[in-house]
């Protein structure tokens, strides 16, 4: 493919990604609260997410097969489609979500699983090593100008209205663009589908790559932070400030300054400067933490959020690049690249259940505030351990690509 039509194919697969992201945003981080405001309990939230996860993983493992061997535009379309389909579901049962956790939660991550497993292959087939990063630096600026855009206008209409019914016309606009997103993805090419599909190739990898146990091991820790954070964050936001329009308030100022930071990243950010950042950014995100074990509340909880949305460039784009370049670094691995992406979304998954269920598990014994923060102090220090295991991979991928 040429690098115009590459270009071209880029912006539109940014464009399906902004709008999914958008619907997401919207709704999304609101979702727990409405689930935590008929019944306040982390672990019911724990287990929602831990349903999620399983179904992800498993979606991204069954339907690989699918997406290498036959139309991978199919999977990203009906990604969106089951997006929406949860949202409708969510609306039709109401106050009465928290009796189907489970089901919910596998169905949305099924959803998210079609989703990300289809695009993360176009992704991967339209960027290479070289500009891997520039577009990364994209990807994470629309998440920031999506999480400006979408939460602070969900939090205001829903504070504005009585009920559920802000919920409910959230929820509704979050179904039309899913729709939309839809619509754009039949304007980006049908990729060609390839040989079989190797059900054990992520195994195989694990046990024959130290290369890739050292990634897999780094994202497994990507993971443990991510699982908890993912869902406790909004959550604790919202139980301080006791309004939604709060929480948007939260999500407005921290995705702004992550625009700021992930547009600086893309520019300047290189891959001789991978293992230093990767470093300096685990430690600071520990660092922001820290405000937390003296006081939990709203403006504890925005200096975190803050310090986080500065500094998690520096650890997220070594991450991604990380992975995605050992895919392309062979003609075997690119042909591979369906299977390595579901060991590399397999690795975030075991840790992200781990994490939640070390939650869990904390919590049905001490559920005191101050647990709850030693807690996202102990993963929120995971970062570390994905620097100390991809170490020597940072500082290869430095020699190959001198200053």
């Amino acid at each position: 493919m040429k690098a115009a039509s590459m270009k071209v194919q880029a912006s539109l697969l940014l464009g399906v990604n902004g709008l999914f992201l958008l619907a997401g945003a919207l709704s999304g981080t609101f979702l727990n609260v409405y689930l935590w405001k008929s019944r306040q309990d982390y672990m019911m939230i724990g287990w929602f997410t831990v349903a999620q996860q399983i179904a992800l993983g498993l979606s991204f493992w069954l339907a690989g097969k699918w997406v290498k061997e036959h139309n991978k535009m199919n999977a990203l379309r009906i990604g969106i489609a089951v997006s929406g389909l949860f949202y409708l579901i969510v609306l039709g049962i109401g106050g009465n979500a928290i009796q189907y956790i489970w089901p919910l939660g596998l169905l949305l991550g099924v959803a998210i699983g079609l989703f990300w497993l289809a695009f993360n292959i176009v992704y991967f087939e339209i960027t290479d090593a070289a500009n891997r990063d520039f577009w990364n630096g994209w990807m994470g600026l629309l998440g920031s100008l999506t999480g400006i855009v979408g939460p602070w206008a969900s939090g205001r209409l829903i504070s504005s209205l009585s009920g559920d019914r802000g919920y409910q016309i959230v929820f509704m606009i979050s179904l039309g663009i899913y729709g939309a997103a839809v619509v754009l993805s039949f304007f980006l090419k049908k990729r060609k589908s390839e040989a079989d599909y190797g059900w054990l190739e992520p195994w195989r990898q694990l046990k024959g790559s130290d290369q890739w146990r050292r990634v897999a091991a780094g994202l497994f820790f990507q993971g443990l932070r991510e699982g908890v954070f993912s869902f406790l964050i909004g959550l604790l936001v919202f139980v301080a400030a006791k309004e939604e329009s709060k929480l948007g308030q939260f999500a407005l100022v921290t995705s702004a300054l992550s625009l700021v930071s992930y547009w600086i990243a893309g520019k300047f950010f290189k891959p001789t400067y991978r293992s230093a950042g990767m470093l300096i950014g685990g430690v600071l995100l520990v660092g922001v933490i820290t405000p937390l074990l003296w006081q939990v509340n709203y403006g504890t909880l925005l200096i975190m959020g803050m310090g986080t949305s500065l500094f998690i460039p520096l650890y997220m784009l070594p991450m991604t690049s990380t992975s995605f370049d050992l895919i392309g670094a062979s003609e075997e691995s690119v042909s591979n690249r369906v299977e390595l992406v579901v060991l590399r979304e397999l690795s975030l998954m075991c840790g992200r259940i781990l994490g939640i269920l070390v939650f869990i598990a904390v919590l049905s014994v001490n559920r005191s505030p101050r647990t709850i923060t030693v807690l996202l102090l102990v993963l929120g220090a995971a970062p570390l351990g994905s620097w100390l295991v991809l170490r020597r991979s940072l500082s290869r991928q430095e020699d190959r690509h001198p200053v």
